[in-house]
């Protein structure tokens, strides 16, 4: 007779707005109406300059930055999840714990917290909210809190999405902060040979060519590399680019990227640490899933997206393929030869016992303590490598400079 009665969420809107002292204040809030708003402002004290609702779907576009998650980084979405499983561990309802979340956030955050809650006010599982915003949050995070929903244990599912990306940042942090040192050293090097060769050398071998004597055969070729970096910088330099972004273009064909990696792979130093990191990202990923209650299939196609060596990810669709089949997991991966054996048995151990979650992520660990040892070698090796080969140049140059030097009486006479 009355109808059916329907909850509508409070829409969300965007303020500026000045304090006491001046100052402008930005942020999100929720109100009937922006009048609702304003007045809501100006009994906290702040003098609002402008009111705009928040357009539906504004906080799914492709703003966020790029990382983890393709539009929060990884930094951003660990502390969302541990911030929201301390919320709801406390039992306060989603739509509260999220009201509580959205008031300690700034900026885009806060707007894509605010945009959750109104979904979750209006009947939707956190996870389908999440879903609306893919850019933002990854198929591992929103199949996740959609298992943990589902067996009642989202607190725990969420410290472990905190967990997986605060250690994936930190493998990435690692990785990146042991490339840095040679990478620097290389470039600091090779600018300051260019300078060498381009502004130094031509002063001090113009003075051996006043003889007209035949000049040392280094001394020839120093001069000759001289003259091109000199004359022909610029073309080398225009053609270096190009030949970079050829190469960029090409290494977007997935065919062409495949057998580079496999290549890669094939290398005895590069290949292990390759394969290292993508196991234990492998790893990591599908022991959170599998963890969380998500099917082992579906887990593992989940997982294979998070690898970047096309050989690998192509051997994971293989193993997909053959447990859909009805195969083991670990028999199945063992078949590929495509990673670590000594991840293969912890995984066929977990297997056997039940425990397989446990086992992935011993398995994860045990790969990144290899790839730390494996680090550790190869930039205690390659500093060293970088400043003997530099070593090498500077001494080629100064050799073919002094040569004539030592000849000098003979270019005389």
């Amino acid at each position: 007779m009355f109808g059916t009665l329907t909850l509508r969420p409070m829409p969300a809107f965007e303020y500026q707005a000045l304090d006491a002292d001046g100052r402008t204040q930005t942020g999100v809030m929720q109100a009937d109406t922006p009048r609702a708003a304003r007045g809501s402002l100006r009994e906290r004290g702040l003098n609002p300059l402008s009111v705009q609702a928040v357009r539906e779907g504004a906080a799914r576009s492709g703003g966020f930055g790029s990382g983890f998650g393709g539009g929060l980084g990884s930094a951003q979405l660990a502390l969302f999840a541990r911030q929201l499983a301390t919320l709801v561990g406390s039992g306060l309802p989603i739509d509260e714990s999220l009201a509580a979340l959205a008031e300690g956030s700034e900026g885009r955050m806060r707007a894509l917290v605010v945009a959750l809650r109104s979904r979750v006010m209006e009947g939707s599982a956190l996870a389908a909210a999440l879903a609306e915003h893919p850019q933002a949050f990854p198929a591992l995070f929103r199949t996740s809190i959609a298992a943990g929903e589902s067996a009642g244990r989202l607190d725990q599912v969420l410290r472990r999405l905190a967990d997986y990306a605060e250690s994936r940042d930190a493998l990435r942090q690692r990785v990146l902060l042991a490339l840095t040192y040679p990478i620097l050293l290389s470039m600091v090097a090779l600018a300051v040979v260019t300078g060498l060769m381009i502004y130094v050398v031509p002063q001090v071998t113009g003075v051996f060519a006043q003889f007209g004597k035949t000049l040392p055969l280094a001394t020839r070729i120093l001069i000759a590399i001289s003259d091109t970096l000199r004359d022909y910088g610029g073309w080398i330099l225009l053609a270096t680019l190009l030949l970079g972004v050829t190469g960029f273009l090409a290494f977007r064909r997935p065919l062409l990227r495949e057998r580079f990696q496999a290549g890669l792979l094939r290398l005895p130093l590069i290949g292990p640490l390759l394969r290292a990191v993508d196991t234990s990202r492998f790893a990591r990923t599908l022991s959170l899933l599998t963890s969380s209650a998500v099917p082992l299939l579906e887990a593992i196609s989940i997982a294979a997206n998070v690898v970047q060596i096309e050989p690998l990810k192509r051997a994971l669709n293989q193993v997909a393929q053959r447990v859909r089949e009805g195969r083991g997991f670990a028999r199945s991966l063992a078949e590929t030869k495509q990673f670590p054996p000594i991840a293969v048995r912890l995984i066929q151990s977990g297997e056997i016992s039940g425990r397989l979650d446990a086992m992935l992520a011993e398995a994860a660990d045990h790969q990144e303590r290899e790839l730390d040892a494996a680090l550790g070698m190869s930039m205690a090796a390659l500093g060293p490598a970088v400043i003997l080969l530099i070593g090498g140049v500077v001494l080629f140059i100064v050799l073919a400079i002094l040569l004539p030097i030592f000849d000098l009486n003979s270019l005389i006479k």
